[in-house]
């Protein structure tokens, strides 16, 4: 699954905006904490005693992280 940041970046992947690859990283970044966020409160209307993921972290990184 890709975020938005990183269907944009795919778009951009051939522009010559300078810095464009730091710009994307710091993106990246506030996007993967917003998800991070979001899902926290989530998790907190929507308790659970055996949850799916045990942190907001390992599912960004299960669901988001393709390196």
């Amino acid at each position: 699954m890709k975020t938005a940041v990183e269907w944009l970046e795919e778009m951009f992947n051939n522009s010559e905006i300078p810095n464009s690859s730091m710009l994307f990283k710091q993106a990246k970044e506030m996007e993967k904490e917003q998800i991070i966020e979001a899902f926290d409160w989530g998790s907190y209307s929507h308790y659970d005693d055996n949850p799916i993921y045990k942190t907001a972290e390992q599912y960004y990184n299960e669901t988001f992280k393709s390196e």
